[in-house]
């Protein structure tokens, strides 16, 4: 009589990292939430399928202040995947995890309603270079002299971007008008986020991880394999994306 053995699978465990975005609540939690309203009403689609994590090692705040400013951001689609800092006090299984140990990052500068204040873009910041990597031409428009690079975000509300290198996987372009990227478009461009319809994507090889417009979105299995690799155009019509090739 013969006897089979099964042997038991090991289970396979890997590490990974992946670039999250950390928001940093100030009191009155009330005001804080209203400024990111106005972020996300100026920049459409920021936190679309982005991680965050909620950093309160600055924030007096009780158990239940922590639930319903949690709560308060999911209604707000902002989805919490873990935090930072707090006494072991303030969680319970019904929360996301705390996390530590986190790298620290480059910081995304996010531009205030008074223009005349501040620059009106906000372009995270990049390894420290001879000579800027962005020059503003006019109130209405972004022009990149150095590709976007895997990790970075570009934001700019006001109107076009236009990148001269690529936008490498990874890396972020949102515009509140049109995009136009010179090089290699690998990353995620989203244009007209702040409810331009007739605002385009414009990109010397197309590739894109994600494209939108107007907050229509369209991913790279939904192109079609005839227009990868080649000069495109992108624009909205009615409620869906249309591509071409360009010469």
């Amino acid at each position: 009589m013969s006897k089979v053995l099964t042997e038991a699978r090991a289970i396979r465990i890997k590490g990974r990292s992946f670039l999250a975005v950390v928001l940093t609540p100030e009191l009155p939690v009330a005001d804080w939430l209203a400024r990111l309203e106005d972020l996300a009403a100026r920049s459409a689609g920021f936190f679309l399928s982005r991680p965050v994590v909620l950093d309160i090692a600055e924030l007096d705040i009780s158990r239940a202040e922590l639930r319903e400013l949690i709560d308060e951001l999911a209604a707000r689609n902002v989805r919490i995947m873990g935090i930072e800092g707090g006494r072991p006090s303030l969680f319970d299984a019904t929360m996301p995890p705390q996390l530590k140990g986190g790298l620290e990052g480059a910081e995304i500068e996010v531009p205030e309603d008074n223009a005349g204040e501040r620059k009106p873009a906000a372009v995270q910041k990049a390894a420290e270079k001879s000579g800027p990597a962005f020059a503003v031409h006019g109130s209405s428009s972004l022009v990149l002299r150095e590709p976007v690079r895997s990790g970075q975000t570009v934001i700019f509300p006001e109107g076009d971007v236009t990148v001269l290198g690529s936008v490498a996987s990874g890396a972020e372009v949102i515009a509140g008008g049109s995009i136009h990227v010179y090089g290699t478009l690998r990353g995620r461009a989203l244009a007209g986020t702040s409810g331009n319809p007739s605002a385009a994507i414009f990109c010397r090889k197309l590739e894109a991880e994600l494209l939108a417009v107007d907050g229509i979105y369209k991913t790279a299995e939904d192109l079609p394999p005839e227009m990868l690799g080649k000069p495109a155009h992108l624009w909205l019509d009615g409620e869906s994306i249309v591509a071409e090739t360009i010469a």
